[in-house]
């Protein structure tokens, strides 16, 4: 049985995602214990609220590092999220400019749709050769609840993460609904909320692990 840890910085709707995770086939830890982060076979950072709090809290425990150490050794890793958003190089909210992750070039800022916040279920457009969304029909829908995405993947083709795996879906306007960059994975939808799609999802990803 593959052990995940679930990273435990003050962000996150950590009982759910343990159960999800648990459904998934993973023997789940919840902490930020740094040794037992770096050893896990997988690591699940979680988020919801501001990108600026969680931030914050990641780096009184120093989960950037241990995401930073986690990836230089290529041990996988995924977001949810704001799990997923705090990866970028920096959030925009209310005006105000957050740092990120960085481990992602881009910004994360204002979905530019009539309807605020986001919150429901919607299909999304992935990739043929998606790990995560392997198995899933075409119009599979996943829950989302978020007022910020990451809205644009410009890179050179020379770049390395030009060859990223990209899921994208539309409120307003298009954003990422999911990225997969070698170890490094995530979602702006929750997959532990998003019923039987979100379990295969999250089966998948526990079984590449």
């Amino acid at each position: 049985m593959n052990s995940v840890v679930l990273l435990d910085y003050g962000s996150g709707n950590l009982h759910s995602a343990e159960r999800a995770l648990v459904r998934a086939g993973a023997q789940v830890e919840v902490t930020a214990d740094h040794k037992a982060a770096l050893a896990a076979d997988g690591l699940v950072v979680p988020g919801v609220g501001a990108f600026a709090a969680c931030m914050a809290g990641l780096r009184e425990v120093r989960g950037e590092r241990i995401i930073g150490q986690r990836l230089a050794g290529g041990r996988p890793v995924l977001g949810i999220c704001v799990g997923m958003q705090i990866l970028f190089d920096r959030g925009v909210e209310f005006g105000v400019e957050t740092e990120g992750c960085g481990e992602w070039p881009g910004t994360v800022d204002k979905l530019d749709a009539p309807v605020l916040p986001h919150m429901g279920w919607n299909t999304v457009e992935t990739p043929a050769d998606s790990v995560l969304f392997a198995g899933m029909d075409a119009g599979t829908r996943f829950y989302f609840v978020h007022t910020y995405a990451a809205r644009s993947w410009e890179l050179p083709p020379s770049d390395h993460l030009a060859a990223a795996k990209l899921t994208w879906t539309e409120h307003g306007s298009r954003f990422l609904a999911a990225v997969e960059n070698g170890a490094l994975a995530a979602t702006q939808f929750h997959p532990e909320k998003s019923g039987d799609a979100g379990a295969h999802l999250l089966s998948n990803w526990v079984k590449s692990l």
